[in-house]
């Protein structure tokens, strides 16, 4: 394939004008023959196209050839990974699917579901089993049933279309969701005697909508930057087998850089960078916590707990004791602060990518953004995955109500088998 801008040739001649393209009888005898959709002979054009390259020495550089980016040994590492990514990304998917359809029935249980943190998580749940659930003909067809198929149809680029995007906005809705969790948490913390007016339900209900509403807006660049493209396999005589349709950007105009900040700074490195100081004073804020819990302990076990005042009167002091309120708060900004901390370990590698692609172009997305394309989507995955293992380990009360629910569930059935046995012992 020649190259556009890349190519560059070494063509002898006295004089500089060269018409040797033009006297080719085989190139004009195309000219007169072509087809009436002009590409039947696209394979002889093909074939005059190499003729012409060696005999006038013509030294074709590919696009990218010369470029290093994301060479060497870590370069095999991760194609060794993209190898089984697709069983990889399966069993996370079907693990996902399950792990957050429990998480919305735990979450909509009715002593859980009047808290808003809750509210939040629960549709976080639902964003993430969505992708999840999407992802996974995507992952059989790709890399399980046909990984080395040539032949691409128009309807699977329809489908890569719908995938990119889809993917794209409910993961937005996902980073949008773990954004208000954050700020919610950090008010709640930071300011606790506003936070029952600040945070309500009804801000709540609005977070939840801005959430989906705004992915969408958002990510117009991509809808008119990723389009269909059309390209044609060949055999090795050069005859044209078949066409063959993929999804890829176009990288004219100034519409594919606003993309990639809108997409790098906005959805992803700014998201990231207000966590990252919300989970920094979260932890700061769980570490005074400890300090002062110890310093209770410390001070519970004084073994003088009398004091004398100035009057001479001799009275007890109780001992001080963390609440249950307060101990509750602790173990849920812990959850949280987990959930944070995952979230930025999955999402602060892709803005880094995808604003280093805006940065330093068409190359670097083509050799590294492309690289770790199924790593990114394992981790974005995974993230979405594990939230139900944070809750069960991390949240006494998720434990007691998903507990509660598996044997209420156990009980009905025993009842109900109880009752087709004894309806089937007096028939």
């Amino acid at each position: 394939m020649l190259a556009d801008n890349d190519t560059h040739s070494d063509i002898g001649g006295s004089n500089g004008s060269y018409n040797f393209f033009f006297e080719d009888p085989r190139f004009i005898s195309i000219l007169k023959h072509r087809g009436p959709n002009h590409t039947n002979n696209i394979g002889d054009v093909i074939k005059v196209l190499e003729d012409w390259r060696s005999r006038y020495n013509i030294s074709v550089v590919k696009e990218c050839e010369k470029s290093e980016y994301c060479s060497g040994e870590f370069r095999d590492l991760i194609l060794a990974y993209n190898s089984i990514h697709g069983y990889v990304s399966l069993l996370v998917c079907l693990f996902g699917s399950l792990a957050n359809a429990l998480n919305v029935a735990v979450l909509t249980r009715r002593d859980l579901a009047v808290t808003p943190i809750n509210r939040l998580l629960k549709w976080l749940a639902v964003a993430d089993v969505f992708v999840m659930l999407e992802y996974v003909p995507f992952a059989i067809y790709r890399y399980l049933l046909f990984p080395d198929q040539e032949e691409r149809p128009y309807s699977w680029a329809v489908y890569m279309l719908f995938h990119s995007h889809f993917t794209q906005i409910l993961h937005t809705a996902s980073i949008l969701l773990t954004l208000s969790l954050a700020v919610w948490r950090y008010i709640a913390i930071k300011y606790p005697t506003y936070s029952p007016s600040l945070c309500t339900d009804r801000r709540c209900t609005i977070a939840i909508l801005l959430s989906f509403v705004l992915p969408p807006i958002l990510c117009i660049p991509s809808y008119f930057v990723f389009t269909i493209h059309k390209d044609f396999a060949f055999d090795k005589s050069g005859h044209m087998l078949t066409k063959v349709y993929f999804v890829d950007s176009d990288y004219d105009g100034s519409l594919y850089q606003i993309n990639f900040w809108v997409h790098a700074v906005l959805i992803k490195l700014l998201p990231c960078v207000i966590l990252t100081v919300i989970s920094a004073w979260l932890v700061r804020a769980l570490y005074r916590a400890n300090s002062r819990k110890k310093a209770l302990k410390g001070y519970s076990a004084c073994p003088a707990n009398t004091v004398v005042n100035g009057n001479g009167n001799v009275f007890t002091r109780k001992s001080t004791k963390r609440s249950k309120a307060e101990r509750r708060t602790d173990r849920t900004t812990k959850m949280l602060v987990a959930v944070l901390l995952l979230f930025l370990l999955t999402e602060f590698p892709q803005g880094i990518l995808g604003l280093l692609s805006g940065v330093l172009g068409r190359c670097f997305f083509k050799q590294c953004y492309d690289l770790f394309g199924e790593l990114m989507d394992a981790l974005a995955l995974l993230n979405g995955a594990i939230n139900f293992v944070l809750y069960c380990s991390m949240s006494r009360q998720f434990r007691t109500t998903f507990g509660q629910m598996i044997r209420n569930r156990c009980a009905t059935a025993q009842r109900a088998n109880s009752h087709t046995e004894l309806q089937t012992t007096y028939v």
